[in-house]
């Protein structure tokens, strides 16, 4: 049966595969795909913090690799430093692997939950939940 000759069939209007698959691809495609315009500066900037903080942290790992190498004796601070520095710089790649997979959950939700109505008009008649109390 298809939704001509039976109407009663929910058709869904975004397929939450295209949204996966488009976020997959492109970080904010699969929220533009759903309409959701507002999510991808959002998503982006924490991408683009992310990536300047990992260029931060790494490029001062290596200066203190290079000083706590270099310095012809081990400098106990240098190599503080450095792995501080290195831990930072990989916690910032964990940071953007989480938002990438939440930009992945949000697109395949919201395209499931596109048609998704919240109005009053849907709870009328005998739909409404009636509870009574008897004392």
């Amino acid at each position: 049966m298809d939704t001509l000759t039976n109407p009663d069939v929910y058709v869904p209007t975004k397929d939450p595969g295209t949204a996966l698959f488009r976020s997959a691809v492109l970080p904010g495609w699969g929220q533009y795909y759903n309409e959701s315009y507002w999510k991808i500066p959002v998503f982006w900037g924490i991408l683009g913090w992310c990536a300047y903080n990992y260029a931060v942290n790494n490029n001062n790992y290596s200066d203190y690799r290079d000083l706590y190498v270099n310095s012809g004796f081990s400098i106990e601070s240098y190599r503080r430093l450095r792995d501080y520095y290195r831990d930072q710089r990989d916690l910032f790649v964990i940071y953007m692997g989480i938002t990438y997979l939440a930009n992945l959950l949000d697109a395949y939700v919201d395209a499931n939950l596109f048609d998704f109505n919240v109005t009053e008009d849907n709870f009328t008649g005998s739909s409404m939940l009636n509870l009574r109390i008897n004392f």
